[in-house]
């Protein structure tokens, strides 16, 4: 409980934050395309920093501290954004409280992009940390983190926990729903970030978690960047033509001992040995000097790229959430009967889509199991599920264009290009909203257990925040793609 407060208190926040395009478009007044491009850089930062805070805090911090900084950066953040809203600070000249374009001054501005950063970093380093915190609390000894046998059943874990994070999902709902003014709305989200950090701040004093067990154990990352250091300034010796020549230990305890392979042998000039000094005081030089299992596991990191990159195109697609979607929600009818649909009830379906996949794909291990062909699962069903997400993405952008050219249609046979509203209901985007979340579901469980499959046991957590990272490139090279429709449209 005292561990997954913060983790709640990130969901609820990114529930309201989720309606940060409306506020940019309605209250600012930015053109479509400024307002995606701020909402698609600042998300894909989210996906982005957490490798750089992982890396800190397993080679220099620790995974308490980047938990702990997690919560004061979110609560300066949220803090700054409800600083930003008009009624709160007023124009420069403190005379205008309005939520229009002629009161939202420089100062709001600052203010606005500085918290957005702010969450930013404290959102990805919270993704980074807060996983091997929790295990290293509840298992009250060391690790960097959970490294699970069957990826399947830990996000089966997941979904049991589920509940309560649906339940705080909703208690969002609700606040959005009847919450009007965005100052008291955003004012919400600071408060409760408010009191995520004097929890957290509490439980440290008190001596709740124990903070002996979070200290760093370096970072496989450091791994790499010694081999490619270490073959870099080894450029012009000759490889032996006898691998066993190549420095390798045979006791090793700290990773798995990996087989040589004959692909990217440059990178093996890293283990040569050299005539002069002798090899125990080239030992002690550890960037000069790196094992064959340290050269092979920066293979396997280089081989992946390829793989990963492809995620950077479902992260093109996925940005569309919070910024085309919500932009086409907005110029729906949202009524049912005489009760309004508040447009975040959209993001808590999609929510709900998405982790609908975890359990009911996870059901293939098991039908795999019990026809004694397991083998297809761990080794086809990571890639298989990847390509079905990608095609998820196209289905979903099918059918928004689908129900785009039929909302025009719409607009061009009434008349009612000067309308606001346009007399569609707003569950037509249930089935892009709904495939869009397949894909996110299918990419987040298949991702997981592609880094599974393919990485080493020291480096099971880094593959995975690069897919991760490499999908958030794609919510930021969404940018690019905004520009370009804007483009299109002004001409």
């Amino acid at each position: 409980m005292k561990v997954q407060f913060q983790k709640w208190v990130n969901i609820f926040a990114n529930y309201i934050l989720w309606l940060m395009m409306v506020y940019l478009t309605d209250v600012w007044e930015l053109e479509l395309v400024h307002a995606a491009a701020i909402i698609n850089i600042w998300m894909g930062l989210i996906k982005v920093l957490p490798i750089v805070f992982a890396y800190l805090a397993d080679a220099f911090l620790g995974n308490f501290v980047v938990v702990f900084f997690s919560t004061l950066s979110s609560m300066i953040g949220l803090g700054l954004i409800w600083m930003s809203t008009p009624p709160v600070l007023g124009n420069s000249n403190g005379n205008c409280t309005q939520y229009k374009p002629e009161c939202i001054g420089e100062q709001q501005k600052q203010l606005l992009y500085t918290g957005l950063a702010f969450t930013a970093v404290g959102m990805a380093a919270h993704t980074a940390c807060y996983a091997p915190f929790a295990s290293e609390q509840a298992e009250g000894g060391g690790g960097g983190g959970v490294v699970a046998s069957d990826s399947c059943d830990c996000y089966v874990a997941c979904c049991c926990v589920g509940c309560r994070i649906h339940l705080i999902a909703f208690v969002a709902l609700l606040v959005a729903s009847f919450v009007k003014p965005w100052a008291t709305l955003f004012g919400i989200c600071a408060i409760v970030g408010a009191i995520s950090f004097i929890v957290c701040f509490i439980l440290m004093l008190i001596s709740c978690y124990n903070n002996s067990i979070s200290r760093p154990q370096g970072s496989p990352l450091t791994t790499v960047f010694r081999v490619l250091f270490a073959a870099f300034s080894k450029s012009f010796y000759p490889r032996p033509l006898d691998p066993s020549e190549l420095y390798e230990k045979t006791n090793i305890t700290h990773h798995e001992l990996l087989p040589r392979t004959e692909n990217l042998r440059c990178l093996e000039k890293a283990a040569i040995i050299k005539d002069e000094p002798s090899l125990q005081e080239q030992e002690k030089k550890r960037w000069n000097l790196c094992e064959v299992t340290e050269v092979e596991e920066t293979k396997l990191a280089i081989r992946t790229i390829p793989i990963w990159m492809t995620f950077i195109v479902c992260g093109i697609i996925s940005s569309l959430n919070a910024t085309y979607f919500l932009e086409q929600a907005k110029t729906l009818d949202p009524r049912v009967g005489k009760a309004k649909t508040p447009l975040i009830l959209l993001f808590w379906l999609y929510d709900h889509f998405k982790s609908w996949f975890f359990p009911n794909f996870c059901l293939l291990r098991y039908f795999v199991t019990h026809n004694n062909d397991t083998r297809y699962y761990y080794y086809n069903s990571p890639r298989v599920g990847i390509i079905i997400a990608m095609m998820y993405a196209t289905l979903s952008c099918i059918a928004a264009a689908k129900i785009e050219t039929r909302r025009l249609g719409v607009i061009k046979v009434d008349g009612l290009i000067d309308e606001k509203i346009v007399p569609m209901t707003i569950f037509w985007l249930l089935p892009q909203y709904a495939l869009l979340g397949g894909l996110d579901g299918l990419y987040s469980l298949f991702a997981y257990n592609f880094s599974v499959d393919q990485a080493p046991i020291s480096m099971i957590k880094y593959f995975h925040l690069f897919a991760r990272g490499f999908f958030g490139l794609g919510v930021i090279a969404s940018v690019v793609s905004v520009y370009i429709v804007g483009r299109l449209v002004r001409q």
